[in-house]
């Protein structure tokens, strides 16, 4: 496939794709505050360029949707430059783009998030509509599958953080003239207790805005960054993308271990 990007496709290749049992991507982000020196729309350039780029390395046909560029934002707000959706409204978008998406013909979809506020709300609507549809959906985000390569590339953060040394490395390959970098070092903001910030007690959650966690909207050390370490960032979370949707076990049938009975006693089976 010399082209993976829907948008970019006549409707009868979208369809041949389909009749190759194509992988469809489709990305899920945000255009939120990226604190003074990244655009609103890191999070959704990002995501898309992780997207496209997994979808040309795989060794599986792939197609990549537009991205959903509208999340769930609602903590950023108070920093301006952010539009959000309210959960109900995000999870109907989200439920009508795959109802369409297996409307022509595609069994395997990967929901792949690049904000970190749509996680929760992405799993749950896994969860709600994977029984009643006859596609198969993987719920991912980048930074979490390529956790260990992406840790390795940084020098001031462990992973990947709001607007910091990975996000900011990421838009200087794709996106350099959008970057301000006249005081990257200037405003860092390296919070002791980042960890903490939507916690309460030892292990229970308390919502927050983010301006609770920073001043000026960044989490983490931009200093570091560099286009080099962009694009390695960006190689090794496509490749981790890739090689999710390459491995037969993510599209595995669920196996069915009840046998002819529970505890000896039969019953009528689902299926």
């Amino acid at each position: 496939m010399s082209e993976v990007e829907w948008q970019r496709m006549k409707a009868h290749e979208v369809r041949a794709c389909a009749e190759l049992d194509a992988v469809v991507i489709l990305p899920i982000a945000s255009i939120e505050q990226h604190g003074p020196h990244l655009p609103t729309m890191t999070d959704t350039r990002l995501g898309q360029e992780v997207a496209v780029r997994a979808a040309r390395v795989a060794s599986s046909p792939v197609i990549v949707a537009p991205v959903m560029w509208a999340g769930l934002s609602e903590h950023h707000m108070p920093f301006g430059g952010t539009l959000t959706l309210s959960h109900v409204t995000f999870r109907a978008v989200l439920h009508d783009l795959v109802a369409a998406t297996v409307r022509n013909g595609f069994k395997r979809i990967v929901i792949s998030n690049s904000h970190g506020g749509n996680d929760l709300a992405m799993q749950q609507f896994c969860d709600e509509i994977s029984a009643s549809t006859p596609a198969t959906l993987v719920a991912t985000t980048y930074p979490a599958e390529a956790s260990e390569e992406i840790a390795a590339l940084l020098e001031d953060q462990k992973g990947v953080m709001h607007a910091g040394e990975a996000e900011t490395s990421m838009m200087m390959a794709c996106e350099g003239d959008l970057v301000d970098t006249t005081d990257l070092a200037g405003i860092a903001q390296m919070e002791a207790d980042a960890p903490s910030f939507l916690k309460a007690g030892k292990g229970s959650y308390r919502w927050r805005p983010f301006s609770h966690l920073t001043a000026n909207g960044l989490a983490g050390n931009p200093a570091r960054s560099t286009p080099d370490k962009g694009e390695a960032l960006l190689k090794v979370s496509a490749d981790a993308i890739a090689a999710l949707i390459d491995d037969p076990d993510t599209w595995a049938s669920p196996q069915d271990q009840r046998g002819d009975g529970i505890g000896g006693v039969p019953f009528l089976r689902d299926s």
